[in-house]
């Protein structure tokens, strides 16, 4: 089957993330709006999507096989809610509705009542407006997502009120040390787990050496993995730990006896030994260090660099030996904004190979490219991913 996917904000850890659990063959980026430089469109070939896994896509639907017509004159009985998007390069609003008035036509001579959702803001609905009408989530809440001559049945938009909920409602939560989104914890799990979910593996251990307050080991149990979280602080495996009871108390599938666990104990990842059996993958965002207001100057930054360098380095060079061999690792490091408004990170593939990592490329993206960040953010997360020997 093909899938029809809309990108989110950073385009490119998108098209990572669907070559990570699909294949790069698998995944043809495209562009929605002419003279952009970012693709924001994919198709993607696979037997089954989960969408709800995915931390880089905004929405998502199934290529139709069969006329749109025909697919609409079987939809089940009672009333409908419909909304159409065109993400083609020349889509406009008002081209837009009409097809949507075309579909609603279509569907009252089936003698069908039809709420149309309008398209207030161009040719596409927004996210959250699909998203609070239930568009592609509810029975004959149907969302036509048209790209060219490809047309796609929306199984979903990104949970937006999910993710805001989980992010706020922790129990135990500390500004100072970073907030990770849950969508790029997301991102970073499904990176590192990749290779287990194309060859259909038993799901491995996610282990997360620098866990903070749990958004990656929550976001893996939410997934099915069991979770494995260590840091350097007492006071962050504490909170780790009042974050994974709190989500396992409000989440029914997490209290089954085969669900996923999740396993705490503190560690300086640079020294620390694991006790599980060896773990399969590595999600996590190491140190990004204190908060800044402005930009580093280049002595600053070279001395920020510099001690990423070395903690990268030592927790590479610890845990090299108690991975299993063609592990993969996801890691989330900061890379600061400089008076042009690029990023730099720290470069450590010259060391990276007698460690015995190799460094994976991707066909949509270069190192360069794998940066999560809001508009003007001091410190931004560069993705460094690996593979062990």
């Amino acid at each position: 089957m093909n899938y029809l996917l809309v990108l989110g904000r950073e385009p490119k850890l998108s098209l990572v993330e669907l070559e990570a659990l699909f294949g790069s063959k698998n995944v043809k980026a495209f562009f929605a709006k002419q003279g952009s430089k970012d693709s924001n469109l994919a198709i993607v070939k696979t037997d089954k999507l989960d969408f709800s896994r995915l931390g880089g896509s905004i929405k998502a639907g199934q290529i139709l096989t069969e006329p749109v017509q025909d697919y609409l004159s079987k939809l089940p009985e009672g009333k409908i809610t419909l909304g159409v998007s065109d993400y083609s390069p020349r889509a406009n609003k008002k081209a837009t509705w009409a097809l949507a008035l075309k579909y609603k036509n279509l569907l009252k001579r089936h003698g069908r009542n039809v709420r149309l959702i309008p398209n207030n803001d161009g040719a596409a609905l927004t996210s959250a407006a699909s998203h609070h009408n239930q568009l592609g989530e509810k029975l004959n809440h149907i969302e036509i997502l048209k790209y060219q001559n490809d047309i796609a049945i929306s199984i979903g938009t990104q949970n937006i009120t999910a993710y805001a909920k989980r992010d706020r409602e922790r129990p135990a939560r500390d500004a100072f040390v970073g907030m990770l989104p849950p969508k790029l914890a997301q991102i970073l799990i499904n990176i590192a787990t990749g290779e287990f979910e194309k060859q259909n593996q038993t799901k491995p251990i996610v282990l997360d050496p620098f866990c903070g307050t749990g958004v990656v080991l929550q976001e893996a149990m939410l997934m099915g993995y069991s979770a494995y979280g260590t840091d350097l602080s007492e006071k962050m495996i504490k909170y780790s730990g009042r974050n994974l009871e709190w989500l396992t108390d409000r989440t029914s599938g997490l209290q089954k006896p085969d669900a996923p666990k999740f396993y705490l104990e503190e560690g300086d990842a640079t020294k620390h030994s694991w006790q599980s059996a060896k773990v399969g993958c590595i999600a996590s965002e190491i140190y990004l260090g204190h908060p800044l207001s402005a930009p580093p100057g280049s002595l600053k930054l070279k001395e920020f660099q510099q001690s990423t360098k070395e903690l990268l380095l030592s927790f590479l060079k610890n845990i090299s030996s108690q991975i299993e061999s063609s592990a993969t690792l996801c890691l989330a490091t900061p890379a600061w904004l400089r008076p042009n408004g690029s990023y730099e990170g720290v470069n450590i593939l010259d060391e990276i190979e007698n460690l015995g990592y190799n460094k994976l490329q991707y066909k949509h993206a270069t190192t360069q490219d794998l940066i999560y960040y809001r508009e003007g953010q001091i410190v931004a997360r560069q993705l460094l991913i690996l593979r062990k020997q």
